[in-house]
């Protein structure tokens, strides 16, 4: 027996409550239809990109909130939501890997309806690189009001809150490169290596980014410390 549509009540558009809730009439609007494709694969090249924007704009705000209890001295909510941003990143990435399936020749004729348009104006990226400077600014501080550089914070426990908290920054930041990594891998496999992009940015520049540390200090205290370590000098056996 199949029980009977209950009548919506939330306001707005939409013949149920979660067609206006999840506001699916406006969402699945912001693809181009059929008649303006110049290619059917624009749909999965336009909804790859537009999905990224949404889970940026989340990234985003987890990001946001981490600050927030940084700022506040509440370093393990902190750690919980850089996690899930993390989290994001991964699913971002891992979405990416269906462009792929786009062969060069579909590419070159969507590319034709980019205009000038490129990944590197994407405003959730950009709000993202403005996130992750606000939040190694505020741990700089929350260490150097501890009385700790990152490198003392690595010779200490694991299980320090502050130390889990800069381990999860790092995973975000490694999150960061393997996303770069991936949307190099798919860029060279759709267009090419020595080509220009749509904004005439040469792609093989997007490998020079992947490298780029968005929490510098926390890659560099391990360097330090493997240095350190190497200089060392250990007694020979036989010597007291």
């Amino acid at each position: 027996m199949v029980a009977s549509s209950l009548p919506a009540v939330l306001p707005g558009v939409g013949a149920t409550d979660y067609a206006r809730y999840m506001r699916t009439n406006e969402l699945l609007a912001l693809q181009k239809e059929p008649t303006q494709w110049v290619h059917p694969d624009e749909l999965l090249f336009q909804i790859v990109h537009q999905s990224s924007e949404l889970w940026l704009k989340l990234t985003r705000s987890l990001l946001s909130r981490a600050l927030a209890h940084v700022g506040a001295g509440q370093v393990g909510a902190a750690e919980l939501l850089v996690d899930r941003a993390a989290e994001a990143l991964r699913l971002i990435t891992e979405h990416l890997r269906i462009l792929r399936s786009l062969p060069p020749a579909h590419f070159a004729v969507i590319r034709r309806a980019l205009g000038n348009g490129s990944g590197f104006e994407s405003p959730g990226w950009r709000l993202l690189r403005s996130a992750t400077t606000e939040l190694d600014i505020a741990f700089s501080r929350l260490l150097s009001s501890s009385r700790l550089t990152a490198a003392d914070l690595y010779q200490g426990q694991p299980s320090d809150p502050l130390y889990r908290l800069a381990e999860a920054l790092v995973e975000f930041d490694e999150r960061i490169a393997l996303w770069r990594a991936e949307h190099y891998t798919v860029a060279t496999r759709v267009i090419g290596q020595g080509v220009l992009g749509t904004r005439r940015t040469p792609v093989d520049s997007l490998s020079a980014l992947i490298n780029h540390r968005r929490f510098p200090t926390l890659w560099e205290a391990r360097t330090a410390l493997t240095q350190a370590s190497s200089q060392c000098v250990y007694p020979s056996r036989g010597q007291a």
